[in-house]
């Protein structure tokens, strides 16, 4: 793990009623992130096409330092694979700062062209 794709503090307007984040937001987070890596290789526009095994490890709170980390699994001949993984950095009064696991998938993007159709990517 070097540096974050993407950090992003957790605010109130993205939460359930039980305070805790949204699943929904957080996915937004790790879609963003993705295509932050995808955009290493792909020079043309790119689209999501699936997203793989999200699992959420622990809740996210308000306040939370949320971190996108990704890594390219994949580089196929029309798209891209990427793994993120999602960490938080939060205040405990007990303990400290403390960084944990929340949340990790997989996230596939494809290159498209001015038609829209997928394109072959090039190195």
């Amino acid at each position: 793990m070097d540096h974050p794709a993407i950090k992003v503090i957790a605010m109130p307007s993205d939460t359930n009623p039980d305070g805790n984040m949204f699943g929904g937001w957080i996915v937004s987070m790790m879609d963003l992130a993705g295509a932050v890596e995808a955009r290493k290789v792909v020079h043309n526009n790119l689209v999501t096409v699936a997203i793989d095994n999200i699992v959420f490890h622990n809740p996210v709170f308000v306040g939370d330092c949320v971190e996108c980390y990704t890594k390219m699994e994949r580089i196929g001949r029309t798209s891209v694979t990427v793994k993120v993984d999602v960490f938080v950095q939060r205040k405990d009064r007990s303990k400290g700062d403390l960084k944990e696991k929340v949340t990790e998938g997989s996230f596939v993007f494809v290159a498209i062209g001015a038609d829209r159709r997928p394109v072959p990517i090039v190195p």
